[in-house]
């Protein structure tokens, strides 16, 4: 018998969070994948995700319900011309963000989360490495800021993240008279990100929610995209937890590709009747785009183990 197993991200539904054997970010569900024993994975978020739990599982069967759930950051990143970015800075570590394409992770030095990408760009900083940072352009700003380090950039956005923006925060601050907090995932704009009170993963965010223990009244905002909220309210219903807006009186913001997990097309790839397999990646370019993951995953162990 088949042996299934069902991930889902937590930006997908909640009907869809209701189908799986896993509910996590990015990194939880491809750790999740890379161990389990599995005839066929269906992973129910975008097709990096998918990628990468194929590049850590490659004995098993790798399936996304919609080959259509993509991610601007890699739609936005030109892999020829990240190439001779990376030639141009031959002497730099380049760091990439596990939201990428295999064959850009194939070009990094080190794969980071935003979890952990803190601490990994400051043990190299430390070891008195250069750094260059992809793809995503605000994170990458938010750590230039933040520790005062120079970084070369790539130039590619959350188109989800990128949409939270300062004046829409200012009025729905202006609307509330008690307490409120924002917490925000290092994807999103700077000026947003320096009103925030806490930055974080999606897991790191919602823990955050799960352990506040200040005024019950109090209001908080979250920018990140709207399916996290699902899984806050259900862990803190006695909280008042709004998405941020977009811009003034729009509280909705949702990654259309991560919708594209429906239950039909989820259904479909449990059943081996739908869905692409990921089976169009070359053994040689698994191989390279393990090397920078492998690294970040033995730092972590060693790292968070203090």
């Amino acid at each position: 018998m088949t042996k299934v197993v069902t991930l889902a991200h937590y930006y997908t539904t909640p009907e869809i969070q209701e189908m799986a054997d896993k509910v996590g970010d990015s990194l939880e569900l491809s750790l999740f994948a890379r161990d389990a024993e599995a005839d066929l994975i269906v992973f129910a978020g975008v097709r990096f995700m998918a990628e990468t739990a194929k590049i850590l599982n490659p004995q098993a069967k790798v399936v996304l319900p919609d080959m259509g759930s993509t991610c601007s950051l890699v739609t936005m990143t030109d892999i020829s011309r990240l190439k001779k970015w990376r030639e141009e800075h031959s002497d730099y570590v380049h760091v990439a963000y596990i939201n990428s394409s295999a064959e850009h992770k194939a070009l990094a030095d080190w794969i980071v989360t935003s979890r952990n990408v803190d601490d990994i760009i400051a043990h190299l900083y430390e070891q008195g490495k250069k750094v260059i940072y992809s793809p995503d352009r605000n994170m990458g700003a938010f750590l230039n800021f933040q520790y005062g380090y120079d970084m070369p950039l790539w130039d590619a956005v959350c188109e989800v993240h990128d949409k939270f923006n300062k004046v829409a925060l200012d009025e729905a601050f202006s609307l509330v008279s008690g307490d409120k907090y924002l917490i925000a995932h290092p994807e999103s704009p700077l000026p947003v990100l320096h009103e925030s009170d806490y930055i974080g993963s999606t897991s790191q965010m919602l823990n955050w929610v799960r352990d506040y223990n200040g005024n019950s009244s109090a209001v908080i905002f979250v920018a990140t995209e709207d399916g996290i909220l699902y899984n806050m309210k259900k862990a803190r219903p006695d909280l008042d937890i709004r998405q941020a807006p977009i811009y003034t009186g729009c509280k909705c913001n949702s990654c259309p590709y991560m919708k594209l997990n429906t239950i039909e097309a989820v259904k479909a790839a449990q059943e081996g009747r739908g869905g692409t397999e990921i089976d169009y990646l070359s053994e040689e370019l698994m191989k390279e785009a393990k090397k920078p993951i492998d690294r970040m995953l033995e730092f972590s162990e060693r790292y968070y183990r203090k």
